[in-house]
Order: C-alpha cells, then structure tokens, then sequence
C-alpha cells in the first residue's frame, strides 16, 4: 500500500474512533490509582471513575499501568460543577525523572457561571512554557465530553469530541524539542491550586463546598507500548510508528480555525510577539498545520 493511502486510511480511522468517544478498555484494566486511593471510586466494571478533591492537600491521581512512545490517548470527563474556583482537573502524559517530556490538558475551575479555561501546554526535554488557552464552546459540567491526545513522530494534537483544538509539530531537526524518546505514562487528577488556578489566584476555593468531583467515563489507549527508557526501545516505537496523520484533514482545518479564531484566550507565541520576556520561540515563525 502506498504512503499516501496508508496515510488517509489512518486520518479516516482516527476519525471514526474520535466519532464513536469510547475506544479501548477501562480504568480498572489500564491504571492504578497512585495518589489518595480514598479519593477515587471506579463502577459500572471499572469503565466509569470519579475523582475528588476534599481538601487543599488531599485530591486524587490515576495513572496508567503502561508507559508508551506515541500513539492516541482517550477518554470522556465531566468536570466539577457549580463553584470549581481553585480546583484544577487534569488528563495528560508525562515522562517521570529528569529533562521530562509532557503533554497537558488541564482545566481550571471558576466560579459559579463563569467558564473553564482549558489549559494546554507541552514539555520536551525538560523546556515547557508552551501554554495556549481555550474557553470552551459548551458547559464541560453538564455532560460529558471526548478528550484526546494524539501524539506520533510529525506532531501532537489535542482534540476536543473530534475537534482539533491545537497542534504541534516535530520540529526537531530545527532545535525546537519534541518528545521522541521517553516513555509516558497516562494521568488523570484533582488537585487544588487556589493560588493561581482561578483568575490569577484572585478567586480562593471556597471549601464548604468540597468535596469537588470530576468525573470520567472510559478510557482508550492505542500506544506503541514501551517500559523502559533505553534507546532500542525509544528506537522500536520510532521506527513502528506511522508518521500519519501527519497533516489535519481540511474539515479539521476549518474547525480548528474557528475554535482558535473563536475560543483562545491565551497563546505563549502571541505574548511573545506583544513585548513578552525573552526571544520569540522559534516554533512560533515555523508552519504548525
């Protein structure tokens, strides 16, 4: 089968994991709770998990079971509803030890009314301070919504129920770290951090309303799986993993141009350019779809 083929028959089934939202096995399958097991509670047969946040030093965190190099990372959360001021729900890949790579989605509460921002942001080699942020286009409390981490040799994606909301590329051979070859585990977590999380820190979590649950249904894991950090391993996933998709789809274009054009509320690359501290990044002058 020819390159181009094999790469649009990836896009096309992508595509319709995103469309379907539960792909893959359960939390009680695939992860551990490794922090506050009294906090998390798994049921209909480990394919649905709550997490809560109780107080200031006691929320919660699931991680996979498997540490990987590429591949596309899902799952379906409802946040905290009502008052979520200084809370922060997470789902997201992270190397562990030094120079650590990562690959974020966390949401930060407000207050009763107020939007979640959606925070982005990607670790390569220890550098991070990637951050975009989205207000989201629906209420991420009243149902529950599919949000996935595609992350192959060409580029990341993060995807919102099928909508690519950023992406971005391997520009490694330029100097622009990209994560290549430590593997990741998966993480989902609440946590507080009142003291920037909601308005700069301005709004404080009010804790008569505790315990703060978010909730999670589902969980697909489609990696090249890889547990150690040596380099024939980092080398394998390289090499057997399909640089494809490597491009968005034109559809895809048109969404994440409205969703970017519509939703963002902060970009590092923007604050750059506005009279931000030090250089421009580089990636930020450099074709990212």
């Amino acid at each position: 089968m020819g390159r181009s083929m094999g790469g649009l028959l990836a896009v096309v089934a992508f595509a319709a994991v995103l469309r379907l939202g539960l792909v893959g096995a359960n939390f009680a399958d695939l992860c551990d709770i490794t922090w506050e097991p009294q906090n998390a509670a798994m049921t209909d047969g480990g394919e649905h998990l709550t997490l809560s946040l109780v107080s200031n030093i006691s929320g919660s965190m699931l991680r996979t079971k498997k540490t990987f190099i590429y591949g596309s990372i899902s799952t379906l959360i409802k946040l905290v509803k009502g008052n979520s001021a200084g809370t922060v729900t997470t789902y997201y890949t992270s190397s562990v030890g030094d120079d650590h790579d990562e690959i974020d989605f966390e949401f930060l509460g407000n207050e009763t009314g107020q939007p979640y921002t959606i925070h982005t942001n990607v670790f390569a080699d220890g550098v991070g301070a990637k951050e975009v942020q989205f207000y989201p286009w629906f209420d991420p409390t009243d149902d529950f919504h599919n949000y996935t981490i595609l992350w192959n040799p060409s580029m990341i994606v993060w995807f919102v129920d099928s909508i690519p909301i950023r992406v971005f590329r391997n520009y490694a051979s330029k100097g622009v770290p990209f994560p290549t070859k430590r593997p990741m585990y998966g993480f989902s977590s609440i946590w507080s951090a009142d003291d920037w999380a909601t308005q700069g820190g301005r709004v404080k979590t009010d804790w008569t309303k505790a315990p703060f649950v978010a909730e999670y249904d589902n969980m697909g894991l489609h990696v090249c799986e890889c547990s150690s950090t040596d380099d024939e391993c980092a080398t394998r996933c390289n090499k057997d993993t399909p640089p494809e998709p490597s491009q968005l789809t034109k559809e895809q274009m048109r969404k994440l141009r409205a969703v970017q054009l519509g939703y963002t509320i902060y970009d590092y690359c923007a604050k750059a350019r506005d009279g931000g501290k030090g250089p421009v990044p580089p990636e930020c002058d450099m074709e990212q779809y």
